[in-house]
């Protein structure tokens, strides 16, 4: 069956984008053409704007964090497709700071290539700008991918420690910088019983036998190498945190954890699931110093998860828990 409440006809995007902008008047702005949305507050002390942005299908990400203390600014694309290069370089030009604007991508081809051509134009227009590539994704890291690991849940880390970088008024360099070591000491893997419904054939992405997981599935869909009998959930997360763990990069033994639905998961399985990890993670003398647990970046209506873990250098954790106001995801001073 089709997703039953997107309109019969003509692209889903625009009325979700003007919903979304009418829900949220009081932290987020909409300019409809090109489409991109722009956070109506952020801290006196930033110098350097915040963009981010990828295919729709996949929220709040990315849009659910604009506000002060994330983002400055989105390119939202059609369902699962990039960002036109138009679209990002408004959404960079409004939100640079005097210091310039960074660009938060994750590692998809056509990400990839639209903000490349809107960085070198507004490099030509002298506006400073770097990116800071989030390649998490464990299931895709192999010599036979030549693109890496894709970029998936542990956007939200890298866009929520970044934000708050920034908030202190660093500079570009110091902040693409600290970017890149947000996102290379974080790891991600998603599991799925059962496929997204595809907007146009009402009909699920790929088949899956009663009983088998798709281990290893993107958050577009894509399928994973491997197709496995579906364990117990906590052998499931037993084998997940194991492989994470054995994924990252050494360093300390403090993480921050996303437990994140893919669209058809409901928060009692969730937080069930977070409970295995925080025991998984304890039995290997890790600790947990900062969790998410939500749908935050779905593949819409997808029956899975996805597990990120992200190790946390001492200095970090003031940026965790520094304030944020956004639509999808609220930190308030202690």
């Amino acid at each position: 069956m089709p997703l039953p409440f997107l309109p019969a006809d003509g692209d889903p995007v625009p009325p979700a984008l003007r919903g979304f902008a009418r829900a949220h008047a009081d932290l987020v702005e909409l300019v409809e053409e090109p489409a991109h949305l722009l956070a109506r507050d952020r801290h006196p002390d930033r110098r350097v704007g915040l963009v981010s942005g990828g295919g729709s299908g996949h929220e709040p990400l990315h849009a659910g964090f604009l506000g002060r203390g994330m983002l400055d600014a989105v390119a939202p694309g059609k369902v699962f497709a990039s960002p036109h290069n138009r679209q990002v370089l408004e959404a960079s030009r409004r939100a640079a700071g005097p210091g310039g604007v960074i660009h938060v991508v994750k590692n998809y081809t056509g990400d990839r290539i639209n903000f490349g051509i809107a960085a070198e134009r507004l490099r030509l227009e002298g506006i400073e700008v770097r990116r800071v590539l989030v390649d998490d994704d464990l299931a895709t890291e192999s010599d036979e991918t030549a693109t890496g690991r894709r970029g998936t849940g542990a956007t939200v880390v890298v866009e929520k420690l970044l934000g708050a970088a920034a908030d202190t008024g660093l500079g570009i360099d110091e902040l693409s910088a600290l970017g890149a070591e947000f996102a290379a000491a974080s790891r991600s893997l998603a599991v799925a019983a059962r496929a997204q419904t595809s907007p146009h054939t009402g009909r699920p992405s790929f088949e899956l036998a009663d009983g088998e997981l798709e281990y290893g599935v993107g958050i577009h869909g894509e399928r994973a190498r491997r197709t496995i009998e579906r364990p117990s959930s906590g052998e499931l997360v037993a084998r997940l945190t194991h492989e994470l763990l054995t994924g990252l990069p050494e360093g300390p033994d403090d993480v921050i954890t996303v437990v994140n639905g893919l669209g058809g998961t409901t928060l009692l399985e969730l937080y069930g699931i977070h409970d295995l990890l925080v025991d998984a993670l304890t039995e290997r003398g890790l600790t947990v110093s900062g969790a998410l647990v939500g749908t935050y970046a779905p593949a819409l209506d997808m029956a899975g998860f996805s597990l990120t873990l992200t190790r946390v250098r001492p200095a970090w954790r003031s940026y965790w828990t520094a304030p944020a106001a956004t639509p999808a995801l609220t930190v308030r001073t202690k």
